[in-house]
């Protein structure tokens, strides 16, 4: 069996169950794959509502759900009491997914639903900085990507296929995967980061500047607007983009070159 079909079974095997549903690629595709093994009834979309989560990713995984035909429910959660996840360490991720998935696994049970699964894939597996997933698998998530050895790509294709919406949506990580390691998460500090964001973005749109990556990384007192390699050395967006990150309530801005995960390796 292709990789469709085998996801498919998978997802059949496991049998009525509950998504952790962040609006991603990744996530996304379990969903959809859930849906057609089990019937959009048998199936729970659920995505954590926090501060850690930008507004639009909430209205977009919602839409996704509902085109699914998939009932979708947004538990608030509280990830910024725990003062481990608060602290911001390395290690972080881990202490975020064991209290979403834990509240996920609570809302679950409370539909009659004692399976969940999330989006992890075989890429994530093999990432060194990928501490949520032991969150997982200590509380008993199903990883179907993972267990069938899908690859982001994988699933970026079987995604494409199936024609769905998020097929080449670029990764979106939390807000919280913005600030610097070590500078103290809070709700204040998120709401900054995604007020960046949106006003970097409206700028661009304005601007007709195309961008395939975008993020605001939480420096400290300075905004770093990452953006595609090709973006980076242009004066006149720095300048203007500096002015940006200003007005949203950082002291100072810059501008690089996006890479993935850059905080990790700083």
């Amino acid at each position: 069996m292709d990789n469709s079909a085998q996801l498919v079974a998978r997802l059949a095997e496991i049998g009525p169950l509950a998504v952790a549903f962040s609006g991603g690629v990744d996530s996304a595709l379990v969903l959809a794959a859930a849906a057609r093994a089990l019937g959009p009834g048998a199936v729970l979309a659920v995505t954590a509502d926090s501060a850690s989560l930008a507004a639009a990713e909430l209205a977009d995984a919602a839409a996704f759900a509902d085109r699914l035909g998939v009932r979708h429910l947004t538990p608030e959660t509280a990830e910024l009491d725990n003062p481990d996840y608060a602290a911001n360490g390395r290690n972080r991720c881990y202490f975020c997914k064991s209290t979403v998935l834990d509240r996920i696994s609570t809302v679950a049970a409370e539909h009659g639903l004692t399976a969940v699964a999330t989006g992890a894939n075989a890429d994530d597996a093999r990432d060194p900085f990928r501490p949520g997933i032991r969150a997982g698998d200590e509380i008993g998530v199903h990883t179907p990507l993972r267990d069938l050895g899908m690859s982001k790509a994988d699933v970026r294709a079987v995604s494409r296929l199936w024609s769905l919406s998020t097929w080449d949506k670029p990764a979106m990580p939390c807000l919280a995967s913005r600030v610097r390691y070590g500078i103290a998460i809070t709700p204040a500090r998120l709401a900054r980061v995604e007020r960046a964001e949106v006003a970097v973005r409206a700028w661009l749109a304005d601007a007709g500047i195309p961008t395939r990556d975008l993020r605001v990384r939480d420096l400290g007192d300075v905004g770093r607007v990452e953006l595609d390699p090709h973006l980076a050395d242009r004066q006149e967006i720095r300048l203007a983009l500096v002015d940006v990150v200003r007005a949203a309530g950082f002291e100072g801005g810059e501008l690089a070159a996006f890479r993935s995960g850059a905080l990790n390796h700083e």
